[in-house]
């Protein structure tokens, strides 16, 4: 299965993400950085079986790509050869940092 991975330390907007995607899932020159071009090119172009998978996001970040991520999930519960899974960023635990002092 053919996973890629998005980090989302490094986006800030849509722009940003599209950026990052066009690198690593190799997406077609053409490409339009819009959902409904994304929805098409994983429906329709890009290798199968693909796993792909956002880690470090914000809770902010939760908010902003949330149509993003709905679309992922519809596209998922579509295809049985598409996977999808995001993950927030961990933040260490004050306390932790403190006894380790």
């Amino acid at each position: 299965m053919n996973t890629t991975y998005i980090d989302f330390t490094e986006i800030g907007d849509y722009e940003d993400f599209y950026t990052q995607l066009k690198e690593k899932a190799k997406l077609p020159e053409y490409f339009g950085d819009n959902l409904d071009a994304l929805s098409d090119v994983i429906t329709g172009e890009l290798e199968m079986p693909l796993h792909l998978e956002f880690v470090n996001m914000s809770v902010d970040q939760l908010e902003l790509f949330e149509d993003l991520l709905t679309m992922l999930e519809d596209i998922e519960d579509e295809n049985e050869e598409f996977t999808f899974a995001y993950y927030l960023e961990q933040y260490e635990d004050e306390e932790d940092d403190q006894n380790e002092d």
